[in-house]
């Protein structure tokens, strides 16, 4: 299959949904990740440009894209739903995985709606959770268990983010962990990723 994975900005894929990519990756399908911004209003442009294309390689990641818009700035409208339904056109995702459209960041629920709008022939369509996910209640579950190590060195990958003091007093690392144990317990596995199903067609042989 060919998956699809779509980020406001560097690390929101790795947070979200990084330990269900590797286990595609590792199922021998194609990952793609598009990611909108560079994310410099949190960081040097070009360190968070290199510590993306490095967490893209450690998914076993097919191709990176890149948006170019601007941080903190993603509007809703024909601009942004049309640049996605170019990178769908040419990548025909069987599915897509986004950030929820439920956020305190206004990237992120722009970026929602506009998949919303480009994605409406997909029949796989996802929302995964970041920090800023607010009344995030999962539908489905992704055991990680055996690759959550793997998913915390990805996030490694983005040195500028998990090296921030936060006020919660739970580094990047420690909050991924801990949201990995609660998904899990959901999900009544040990470690989970949670996701939102905007649509998902099952199919029965």
């Amino acid at each position: 299959m060919n998956i699809l994975a779509i980020g406001s900005h560097p690390d929101d894929i790795e947070l979200g949904c990084a330990g269900t990519l590797l286990k595609y990756a590792k199922g021998g399908h194609d990952i793609y990740l598009f990611v909108l911004t560079t994310g410099s209003e949190a960081g040097d442009s070009r360190t968070r440009i290199k510590e993306q294309e490095e967490a893209a390689r450690l998914i076993g990641t097919k191709e990176l894209i890149w948006g170019n818009f601007q941080d903190t700035q993603l509007k809703a409208g024909k601009e942004l739903i049309s640049k996605i339904e170019k990178v769908i056109e040419r990548i025909q995702p069987d599915e897509v995985y986004v950030n929820y459209y439920e956020d305190s960041h206004q990237d992120h629920r722009a970026l929602a709606q506009c998949v919303i709008s480009a994605t409406r022939y997909i029949k796989r369509v996802l929302f995964y959770e970041d920090y800023t996910s607010l009344n995030f209640n999962p539908d489905i579950f992704v055991s990680i268990k055996d690759v959550l190590d793997e998913k915390i060195n990805v996030l490694k990958a983005h040195y500028c983010q998990i090296s921030r003091q936060y006020p919660t007093e739970l580094n990047m690392l420690e909050s991924v962990t801990a949201i990995a144990n609660f998904r899990g317990f959901q999900g009544k596995v040990k470690y989970a990723e949670g996701f939102k199903a905007f649509r998902y067609l099952k199919v029965l042989s």
